[in-house]
């Protein structure tokens, strides 16, 4: 809007970008307002159906398998006619991945405990910047992620 001249637009699309991130169910009054305007500002409605096609595909992973499959078909047609190149390549690789995606509704796993896991021992690393061999880093990480409870004797009263 701003690289066409358009200082209206801009000032319309102003607080769409933290409400497009977000997940529509934390958004502000004004975010809410600004979300609803965007179909109407968007010269071609790309960003609100991006938008739009992210939510339904977010909100696929939560149902049943049944239902799961029959939205995830129907969210591929509707990616893949969309005419946004980003969301059109995503769609492909969906398409190719359907298989994995439906046994991960399935089965209900996520990558959430090996990211967490994987963020522990980044931290760790981090910690142990300055030690002079690597054994200790290694140890530091099996006591910190091998699943030890060591509790500090309590001091006497």
């Amino acid at each position: 809007a701003r690289r066409d001249g358009d200082e209206e637009g801009a000032k319309r699309m102003r607080g769409v970008k933290y409400a497009v991130l977000k997940n529509p169910d934390r958004l502000t009054d004004r975010q809410d307002e600004s979300l609803a305007a965007l179909g109407n500002t968007d010269p071609k409605g790309q960003l609100y159906r991006a938008w739009r096609l992210k939510e339904l595909l977010r909100n696929l992973l939560k149902h049943p398998l049944g239902q799961a499959t029959a939205e995830l078909r129907h969210w591929v047609f509707w990616a893949s006619h969309s005419r946004i190149p980003e969301i059109v390549e995503l769609s492909q690789k969906i398409r190719r991945r359907r298989p994995d995606i439906l046994r991960t509704i399935e089965l209900g796993y996520s990558n959430a405990r090996l990211e967490a896991f994987n963020n522990r021992i980044k931290v760790t690393i981090r910690m142990a910047y300055g030690f002079h061999h690597v054994n200790n880093l290694i140890a530091l990480v099996m006591l910190r992620c091998g699943g030890l409870d060591i509790r500090l004797p309590k001091p006497n009263p």
